[in-house]
C-alpha cells in the first residue's frame, strides 16, 4: 500500500507539469497569433487586385510595382511538378522500409541516407540541381528547380510513411492475408488505407517545406519576370520575387515583398485544408 505523502506528491507534480505543458503551449500559440498579426498588418495593406493579376513592373513606369501573376503561378507549377515525382518516389521508399526491410540488406542504408538527406541545407541541393542539370543543359529551367524541390521532398516523404505505416496494427495484416489477398494488395487495400490520414500530414511538410525554398531555386529556377509556363526556360516562383523584392532599397517592393508572403502562407493553408478533406474523405469512404 502506498503511503498518502506519496501519493500527494505524485499528484502535486503531475499538476506541476501539466500547468507547465499548458503554459508552454500557450507561449507557442502566442508568438504564433503575434506573428501571424504582424504579417496581416504589413501585407494585407499590399494585397491588390493588381497583386494577382498584373506582372512586376519596373519604377518609373504606369502602375509601379505592379504585383506578382507570374510568381504565383509559377510556384503552384513548380509544386505540382516537384510533388509529381517526390510524392510517388517517397512514399514507395517508405512503404519498402516498413513492409519489405526484414530481410534487405539495403533497408537500413537507405533509411541512414534519408536521415542524412533531411538534414542536408537546402543550398547544398540548389548546388547540386545547379551541377547535374543545369549545366548539362546549359540553362536554368524549371524542370531543374522541380528536380531540386522533389529531391527535397523525397527524405521526408519516404521517412514519414515509413513510420505512419509501423504504427498500423499487424493484425490488420495477419487478418488481410489469411482471408487470401497477396502483400502487395494488403498494403494496397488494408494498410495504405488504415494510415491515409498520417501518411497526408507528412506529404502537406514536404510540401510546406518546399514551398518556402528559395536558395535551390536560385541555382536552379533562376526567376523570371515575365508570365510563362514552360518549364524548359528560366522559371518565376513566389520565393524568388520576394526574395528580390526585398532586397530592393524602394518601399512599394519592400511592402509587395510582405504581401508575398501573405499569400505563400495562405496557399499552404489552403493546401493543408484540401488535402485533410481529400485524406479525410478517403477514410470514410474506406470505413464503409
Amino acid at each position: 500500500m502506498e503511503h498518502p505523502i506519496h501519493n500527494v506528491v505524485t499528484r502535486t507534480y503531475s499538476r506541476v507539469m501539466f500547468a507547465v505543458c499548458v503554459a508552454f503551449t500557450v507561449a507557442i500559440l502566442g508568438i504564433l497569433a503575434l506573428v501571424t498579426a504582424y504579417l496581416l498588418s504589413i501585407g494585407a495593406s499590399s494585397l491588390s487586385w493588381d497583386f494577382f493579376t498584373r506582372l512586376p513592373i519596373p519604377r518609373g513606369m504606369d502602375g509601379y510595382p505592379g504585383g506578382m501573376a507570374n510568381a504565383l503561378l509559377g510556384t503552384v507549377i513548380l509544386i505540382a511538378l516537384a510533388s509529381t515525382v517526390g510524392i510517388p518516389v517517397g512514399m514507395l521508399t517508405g512503404i519498402y522500409l516498413s513492409e519489405y526491410s526484414a530481410n534487405s540488406m539495403i533497408a537500413a542504408p537507405t533509411r541512414f541516407i534519408c536521415d542524412v538527406l533531411n538534414g542536408v541545407p537546402s543550398i547544398v541541393v540548389g548546388i547540386l540541381g545547379y551541377e547535374f542539370v543545369v549545366r548539362p543543359l546549359n540553362h536554368f529551367s524549371g524542370y531543374a528547380g522541380a528536380v531540386a524541390l522533389a529531391f527535397i521532398m523525397v527524405p521526408i516523404v519516404a521517412r514519414t510513411t515509413e513510420e505512419m505505416l509501423r504504427l498500423v496494427p499487424n493484425s490488420y495484416r495477419e487478418a488481410s492475408i489469411a482471408l487470401g489477398a497477396t502483400k502487395a494488395r494488403t498494403i494496397l487495400k488494408v494498410v495504405l488505407p488504415a494510415a491515409t490520414g498520417s501518411v497526408i500530414t507528412g506529404i502537406m511538410l514536404a510540401i510546406a517545406r518546399v514551398a518556402g525554398e528559395t536558395a535551390p531555386l536560385l541555382f536552379t529556377a533562376l526567376g523570371s519576370a515575365l508570365m510563362t509556363v514552360n518549364p524548359s526556360s528560366p522559371f518565376p516562383a513566389l520565393t524568388l520575387q520576394v526574395y528580390e523584392h526585398s532586397r530592393s532599397p524602394e518601399p512599394a517592393q519592400q511592402k509587395l515583398a510582405w504581401a508575398g508572403i501573405l499569400v505563400l502562407i495562405a496557399l499552404i493553408f489552403v493546401l493543408n485544408l484540401g488535402i485533410r478533406f481529400f485524406a479525410r474523405s478517403v477514410q470514410t469512404r474506406t470505413a464503409r
